[in-house]
């Protein structure tokens, strides 16, 4: 036999015989014929087990069974099953679960259309006992950020047979997340990765299993988090990898050069407002915030401030900021942009920090968490989660779909993980909004700052439009955390001529690769809306 496109690798250990039939059934029910199957069998105790496989092996050339003389445990399985793989890709699947019938020809098409892809991957869903399909998990495209959070590409994993070999195949030590390992080092030296936005995969919930009970196995999520360490030192990430608020989600804490110069850009018109029953200088509570939650001391305030700003406000200002304070004088008509454009090219930073005046910070090492992965030099801008006052989301990144600029998770409870841990883990987004987000200095010179022609909405929509055109990733940041008491200094209006410069600029957005299906709410500027992307800050 020549050899096939497809190697599809089992590693198999004592499955129910029914089950195992059932998987068997799903392979042989595939549209596309150009495979091969590799089942190791390691030393299941039931003879029945081996005896299913020689029955279909013999039937079917193609279907192959490996038997180790040792119980090794998944990883030594897999691995005898990738050392025989003669196919092109890896498909890997386990010995309970089922592939839908278009399994491996939507790989194969997608195959056909790029030929440097080295990973691809597919949404899936879970199957019960009775053959019930749910929790289907639509999956962003290619997030390498939100990888390191959370193990989300999972099944289906196609991957280039010499890419995985090159990368060392699966590593003892990290059993129960032994794919979550082998996905970070393959998309770490993968040229092109490919994401199939159709559920491919039926993950069975059997008694034990990690997709009926996350808790199944603890031993994996310490696996994973050892998995993800490894992956930020060898990519040379200052970080440390700890258990996130769920199993098997991690929170990454970076760490941010001391040496580093911020420069945190605040405009403003010194209003106040009254916050919990509370009458409070906006711009003031938001300095004094931002400096109580962080210890990096190479730091520069820029407040740019209107006319009518009281002097009251200024005095407070430096009482608050001391010589980290640097006030610039705005005297033209408002515009957001220009102000923010002001702003940054009076900043003597590396990195540049935007900040709104009706901001309260409440995470500590926000700064730090916020500014460190521009470490990164294709990281070209980070977002963080806000809150409204009454303990809502108001922003955990932006999605552009449906003709529109939304906040997909707005209005979810603060304590809320987020559909699939979308909240509560870093990952790839859109857009974020501008109310708290931090921009490498040159990259913001670059990309030529704030558009000037949108004085009051959308300048964040478009800054990040312009952002992922130069080819650089945007990132929320979970841990990063405040209040946004939004529409408290100023009603917003959004206006048809501001929406269609966008549209017109940047073309319709149809489906946001990162949120996909989930756009909600209503647009940016609507009253109830996604009000943080209308930009009509004083």
């Amino acid at each position: 036999m020549s050899a096939p496109l497809f190697s599809i690798v089992t590693p198999v250990y004592e499955p129910p015989v029914d089950v195992l039939a059932d998987t068997i059934a799903s392979v042989l029910a595939q549209d596309f014929e150009d495979w091969e199957w590799i089942l190791v069998d390691d030393c299941s105790p039931s003879e029945a087990v081996r005896d299913l496989i020689r029955e279909h092996a013999g039937r079917d050339p193609r279907i192959r069974l490996v038997e180790r003389e040792t119980n090794g445990h998944i990883v030594a399985a897999s691995n005898d099953g990738i050392e025989a793989a003669r196919g092109e890709f890896i498909v890997l699947l386990d010995h309970d679960d089922l592939l839908t019938p278009d399994a491996l020809s939507a790989n194969a098409k997608r195959i056909a259309r790029n030929d440097d892809v080295d990973y691809l991957y597919s949404d899936e869903d879970k199957v019960d006992d009775e053959g019930n399909l749910y929790d289907e998990f639509r999956k962003p495209d290619w997030s390498p950020e939100r990888l390191r959070g959370q193990m989300y590409t999972s099944h289906l994993s196609v991957m280039r047979t010499e890419v995985v070999r090159r990368v060392g195949g699966f590593r003892e030590g990290y059993d129960g997340s032994q794919d979550h390992d082998l996905a970070l080092r393959v998309g770490e030296v993968a040229r092109r990765v490919v994401h199939i936005p159709e559920v491919l995969y039926h993950w069975r919930a059997v008694v034990g299993s990690a997709s009926a009970d996350i808790n199944a196995k603890p031993y994996a999520t310490i696996a994973g988090a050892k998995a993800v360490q490894d992956h930020m030192d060898r990519l040379g990430l200052p970080a440390e990898v700890g258990q996130g608020p769920v199993p098997g989600h991690y929170r990454i804490t970076r760490r941010l050069d001391p040496a580093t110069r911020v420069s945190v850009v605040i405009p403003t018109i010194g209003q106040s407002a009254l916050i919990w029953g509370s009458r409070r200088l906006m711009v003031v509570e938001a300095v004094r915030s931002l400096l109580a939650h962080t210890e990096h001391e190479n730091l520069e305030i820029v407040v740019v401030y209107d006319k009518p700003t009281p002097r009251k406000v200024l005095r407070q200002l430096e009482e608050a900021a001391g010589d980290k304070l640097v006030l610039v004088r705005f005297t033209r008509p408002f515009n957001y942009s220009e102000k923010m454009n002001v702003g940054c090219l009076r900043a003597s930073g590396d990195r540049l920090v935007f900040l709104n005046d009706d901001v309260e910070v409440i995470s500590e090492g926000w700064l730090e968490q916020l500014v460190a992965p521009l470490d990164e030099p294709d990281v070209g801008l980070t977002g963080a989660r806000l809150y409204f006052g009454d303990d809502t989301v108001q922003h955990a990144g932006h999605a552009y779909a449906r003709g529109h600029y939304l906040h997909p998770f707005r209005d979810l409870p603060r304590e809320s993980y987020g559909p699939f841990g979308a909240l509560i883990i870093n990952r790839e987004a859109s857009g974020v909004t501008a109310a708290c987000a931090a921009m490498r200095r040159d990259t913001f010179v670059q990309i030529g700052g704030f558009c000037e022609a949108l004085p009051a909405n959308f300048n964040d929509v478009d800054l990040c439009y312009k952002v992922r055109r130069h080819g650089q990733r945007i990132v929320y940041v979970a841990a990063v955390e405040l209040y946004h008491f939004e529409s408290r200094t100023r009603e917003r209006a959004v206006h048809d001529w501001e929406r269609d410069l966008v549209r017109g600029r940047w073309g319709m957005p149809f489906v946001d690769p990162y949120v996909p299906g989930r756009g909600r709410r209503s647009p940016a500027g609507r009253k109830g809306g996604a009000r943080a992307t209308a930009r009509a800050r004083a």
